[in-house]
């Protein structure tokens, strides 16, 4: 059986929401680095950096629903909700199906109202 990036993602996602810490620490290669810009800004480049820091993701900035899933380069781009944002991630794996690099980012929304009064014409 081969490695399936989507699975692994949405694995991952199951994990982050259900807060468990050790299985997403798990889910991350040694030599993993991760660079967020969405609920805390942070670079993290080793092991105990990454449980430091999921414990507090999982505390302050759990996702909510999946929104979109797309294969990208050697990994996943994902989108999923947390709270009244909308944040995307990178997932990139090493052959063993571990995440070896993880960038996430908020994504800019417009405001819905701003896009109700462009459809009505006002």
């Amino acid at each position: 059986m081969s490695f399936d990036p989507m699975a692994a993602a949405i694995d991952w996602l199951d994990a982050f929401r259900s807060g468990d810490l050790e299985s997403v620490v798990e889910m991350f290669a040694d030599e993993a680095v991760v660079l967020c810009g969405c609920c805390s800004a942070a670079w993290i480049a080793d092991k105990s950096g990454l449980r430091t820091f999921w414990q507090q993701r999982l505390h302050d900035c759990a996702p909510t629903d999946l929104d979109d899933l797309q294969p990208s380069g050697e990994g996943v781009m994902l989108t999923y909700r947390m709270g009244d944002s909308l944040v995307a991630a990178t997932l990139d794996f090493d052959a063993a199906g571990r995440i070896v690099s993880m960038q996430c980012h908020n994504v800019i929304q417009p405001p819905v109202a701003a896009g109700l009064a462009k459809a009505a014409g006002t």
